[in-house]
């Protein structure tokens, strides 16, 4: 339970099923962090927690506060930080959902005999006889999917997780908390990072790596200097604002060379790419491919799916769309492969072209 209206209503649902319901929250960050914080919704902050709580209370259910704090940073906010340090682009979320979220969850669960876990996830979850496996299929909602960050989870976890709301459009969710009374059902969702509220991404960098903003060249791929850069932290590949550049055409990020320091610029024909490689790749609705397959490709949470062909490789996946993709291919971010409604599986996006 996050506080937020979505896994309220999960534990709505299963208790109206005669489920017997126990309501856990992580906490990620202390109060000391908590009380930085600006008045507004994020699922890790303590007012959160006092949501949940309250929800619990309305549902008459038990409720438990996890600490994760420290593996929270371990696991997540190290490595975030570490990625843009290194020109990367991380994506926390998929890795949250697979260490955290369910990791620690359903850990948790097993230690009190409890035996499934459900999060407030718009997605759906069910075995397939044909494959032996449990499948992973984008939420009823496709405004709403969140299919994309559930791409790292295993076998193991798929077989205890139910995903109440995954049936339902967000509207409706909203109706079910009204009509339960429910105190957060009016809530507004979050939209940034829940450890980064404010959405002031570089603010958070460069509190923890402030050697990521050490200024440096821009360069075209030639090497003609364009200007200076205020840290190669601060850009992501497919970036055009904020660039400060004077040049005839407009530029994009193409390449963040964190060992040079130098942030490598060009024109939107220079950012399209017809692919790229995809490092640890975790299937999930079919078995690994010997052979290539046809699928669509997400290149971010909210990017469009492109049809592509999958080709087995030593290092991974490489992926070959049908069209060169012009928006910016950017490494750190996890790349999903998908079939219709179905979630094959996905990995981390190392190079392209």
């Amino acid at each position: 339970m996050s506080g937020g209206v979505d896994s309220s209503v999960a534990a709505l649902l299963l208790k109206e099923q005669g489920v017997r319901v126990v309501g856990m929250t992580l906490k990620t960050w202390g109060e000391e962090m908590c009380e930085t914080i600006p008045k507004r919704q994020t699922c890790c902050s303590v007012r959160d927690i006092e949501d949940a709580r309250a929800v619990a209370a309305r549902l008459e259910i038990p409720f438990y506060v996890v600490e994760a704090a420290e593996i929270f940073q371990q696991k997540i906010i190290t490595p975030f930080v570490q990625g843009y340090a290194e020109g990367r682009t991380p994506n926390p979320c998929v890795t949250c959902n697979r260490e955290i979220k369910l990791g620690i969850l359903l850990e948790r669960a097993r230690a009190l005999g409890i035996e499934k876990v459900a999060t407030g996830h718009y997605a759906r979850v069910g075995w397939s006889e044909a494959h032996k496996r449990y499948q992973i299929r984008q939420g009823a909602d496709s405004d709403k999917d969140q299919s994309y960050v559930l791409s790292q989870v295993t076998q193991d976890q798929l077989a205890r997780l139910l995903l109440p709301v995954g049936e339902l459009t967000k509207a409706e969710v909203r109706r079910r908390a009204v009509a339960a009374g429910l105190p957060v059902a009016e809530k507004a969702e979050s939209q940034e990072l829940c450890f980064i509220p404010d959405g002031e991404t570089q603010k958070f960098l460069r509190g923890r790596r402030p050697e990521g903003f050490t200024p440096g060249p821009v360069v075209l791929r030639d090497g003609t200097l364009l200007g200076r850069h205020a840290g190669v932290a601060a850009y992501t590949v497919g970036q055009r604002r904020g660039l400060g550049l004077a040049h005839p055409e407009p530029l994009y990020v193409l390449e963040l060379d964190a060992a040079g320091n130098r942030v490598v610029v060009g024109t939107q024909q220079e950012l399209s790419s017809t692919g790229f490689l995809a490092e640890a790749v975790h299937w999930v609705g079919i078995p690994a491919p010997k052979e290539p397959i046809r699928a669509e490709v997400k290149i971010r949470y909210k990017s469009l799916r492109r049809p592509a062909e999958l080709i087995p490789d030593p290092a991974g996946v490489r992926v070959r769309f049908d069209e060169p993709v012009a928006d910016g291919i950017a490494p750190g971010q996890a790349a999903v492969f998908y079939r219709g409604d179905l979630l094959l599986g996905g990995g981390w996006i190392a190079r392209f072209g």
